[in-house]
């Protein structure tokens, strides 16, 4: 994949608006007894350049998030700019763009001939030739879109949201269905994209993703935001390391203790294992062995460690 320079870095900007300034947002669905609110008073200022991850599990308000970003929802309080402006402005504009995992494509189209129709309506003709070589397309030209993979599919969508040179990307599991080696040529061209200055935000589902590539991470539970930090600081947030082990007699009686102590910070069940989270884990190793646990493991934070922290319900 050849990199090119971003569209940030090239377009004059007079203005100073962040990126996205999003201020008490609410999103409801449903009506009466069956009201749900799927985003609850949000705030998030994402600055220009900036390259943040969207965590959260399934039904924590990411997509419905994600949708107010880009204009297709409007918030039922609070509001929403993107660039100064509404979202739908910047989409017109061709200065916020996304790749969804949602919206179809026409099968019997080839990839250039789907690529050559979108640049026809942005009148941006001339950049298929360098959209189709930064998504790594060229080689699949000629061949129909039905024919492609899930992965493939992506790289299309992908290609077809750099075509207006946006300030804004949008990027919603960008990597679904992707080989490994495709998925490290995206996040490849995607860094060169945030270091040339466009500001990236992206929803995955694959943590090692979120380490690797964003600097930035915003957690979502429960349709609030849970966390917001730098993705390195947020690992590091949790102190101390993990203490798993399999304890043969009385684990909740010896749950209930460790809750009790000062060193500990978390402490977890599942059947006979039993998860600590503590800041004298060589302390409490020697104490779980000497009550005749099994299979012990010390672990220090992980992305995936702080992120179950921050969404699971506490045991």
């Amino acid at each position: 994949m050849t990199h090119h320079t971003a569209a940030g870095s090239s377009r004059e900007r007079t203005d100073t608006a962040p990126a996205f300034d999003v201020v008490g947002a609410v999103r409801r669905f449903g009506r009466g007894a069956q009201l749900m609110t799927a985003v609850d008073g949000i705030d998030l200022r994402i600055e220009r350049g900036e390259v943040t991850a969207l965590l959260g599990p399934n039904g924590a308000g990411k997509t419905t998030t994600i949708d107010m970003l880009l204009g297709l929802s409007e918030p039922d309080a609070g509001h929403v700019q993107v660039l100064g402006a509404s979202p739908r402005i910047a989409v017109r504009g061709g200065r916020l763009s996304a790749v969804l995992q949602t919206g179809g494509l026409l099968s019997d189209l080839t990839v250039r001939e789907t690529i050559a129709v979108i640049a026809g309506l942005h009148h941006v003709s001339q950049r298929i030739g360098e959209v189709m070589d930064r998504a790594d397309l060229t080689p699949l030209a000629k061949r129909r879109v039905g024919r492609l993979s899930g992965g493939e599919k992506q790289r299309v969508k992908f290609a077809l949201a750099l075509l207006p040179d946006p300030d804004v990307l949008v990027l919603d599991e960008p990597t679904a269905g992707m080989d490994v080696t495709a998925r490290r040529r995206f996040w490849d061209t995607m860094r060169a994209d945030a270091d040339a200055g466009r500001t990236i935000v992206f929803a995955t589902h694959y943590l090692e993703e979120v380490e690797q590539f964003a600097r930035r991470t915003v957690v979502m539970n429960r349709g609030r935001i849970v966390a917001d930090g730098p993705t390195a600081q947020l690992r590091a947030s949790l102190g101390g390391r993990t203490v798993s082990a399999t304890v043969p007699n009385d684990i909740a009686a010896l749950a209930d203790r460790l809750r009790a102590e000062d060193a500990v910070a978390q402490v977890r069940v599942d059947a006979h294992r039993l998860t600590v989270r503590t800041s004298a884990s060589d302390e409490l190793a020697g104490r779980l062995l000497a009550l005749g646990a099994t299979d012990l493991e010390i672990a220090a934070p992980t992305l995936e460690s702080t992120f179950t922290s921050l969404t699971e319900e506490p045991s």
